[in-house]
C-alpha cells in the first residue's frame, strides 16, 4: 500500500515512470519529465488503493460496525435541504438558504452537532442518465466541501437523485402535510428521498468526491478521531 509518507520519504525507483524520458532530451528537460512521471504514477496508485466504502456497504459488511451518521444533502440555487439517517432511521432534518462558503461551513457545522461522518449529495440527472448543466454547479459545491470534509476525516458521496423531489412531494401529500408546509420542507425531504435511495441501493452508484490533496487522502484513509462514547461498544 501506498501512503503519503513512504511517498514524500522512500526512494523513487524507476517502476513509477510511466513515459521514460528519451535520451536525446537535455538533462534539465530528462528530469522535468521524469519527477512528472514520477508524480503522476504515485497518485494513480494512491487513488487505485484507496477504497472507502459509504457507510451503508461498510454495515453490510460487518453488522457490528460502529461509526458515524450520514447526511444527506439537496443542493438547490437558493435553498439547500438536509436530511440525517440514524442506523435505517431517515428524517428530514432543516432547509438552509444560505450559498458559498457561509452553506459550507453551515453544513459542517450541523454535521457535527449530529455526529455525522459522511455526505450524501443528490446529484441531477435527465431521464436519460446524463448529467445536467445543474449537475456542473453541484460537483463544485462538493468538491470544496469535500476539501474541508477530509480535514476531518469525512466523506463526501454523490448520489443519483433523478426524481427524488416528486418522491418528496408524493411522501408529504400521503402524510397530509399542507401546501404551506410542503412548501417549506420541500427540499428536506427530498434530501430525505436522496438518503433513501442510498440506503435501498446499498450505496451501489455512488460517486467518492476525493480531493487532489495528497495529505488530505490519507486523513481520509485514516478516518475521523474515534469519540470514546459515540463508538462505544457498550448499550
Amino acid at each position: 500500500m501506498l501512503t503519503l509518507q513512504r511517498f514524500l520519504f522512500e526512494p523513487i525507483h524507476k517502476p513509477f515512470l510511466l513515459n521514460p524520458p528519451s535520451s536525446k532530451m537535455p538533462s534539465f528537460q530528462q528530469h522535468r519529465v521524469w519527477r512528472t512521471s514520477i508524480i503522476k504514477g504515485a497518485i494513480a496508485e494512491l487513488e487505485g488503493d484507496l477504497e472507502l466504502p459509504p457507510n451503508v456497504v461498510r454495515r453490510k459488511r460487518d453488522p457490528n460496525w460502529r461509526g458515524g451518521f450520514s447526511l444527506g444533502i439537496d443542493l438547490g440555487m437558493a435553498r439547500t435541504g438536509l436530511a440525517l439517517t440514524k442506523g435505517f432511521n431517515i428524517r428530514p432534518l432543516t432547509v438552509l438558504e444560505l450559498r458559498g462558503q457561509k452553506l459550507e461551513l453551515k453544513i459542517i457545522n450541523i454535521a457535527e452537532q449530529q455526529e455525522a461522518d459522511e455526505f450524501i449529495i443528490g446529484l441531477p440527472r435527465s431521464s436519460d442518465g446524463k448529467e445536467t448543466p445543474q449537475s456542473n454547479i453541484v460537483r463544485s459545491v462538493a468538491g470544496r466541501l469535500a476539501v474541508r470534509a477530509a480535514e476531518r476525516g469525512w466523506r463526501v458521496y454523490l448520489q443519483d437523485e433523478h426524481g427524488t423531489t416528486t418522491e418528496a412531494v408524493n411522501r408529504m401529500i400521503t402524510m397530509g402535510l399542507s401546501k404551506s408546509s410542503q412548501q417549506r420542507k420541500l427540499d428536506a425531504y427530498a434530501a430525505m428521498m436522496v438518503l433513501e435511495r442510498y440506503l435501498s441501493t446499498s450505496g451501489q452508484g455512488t460517486e467518492l468526491v476525493l480531493p487532489k490533496n495528497l495529505e488530505l487522502q490519507e486523513k481520509l484513509r485514516r478516518g475521523p478521531p474515534k469519540d470514546a462514547d459515540f463508538f462505544s461498544d457498550e448499550d
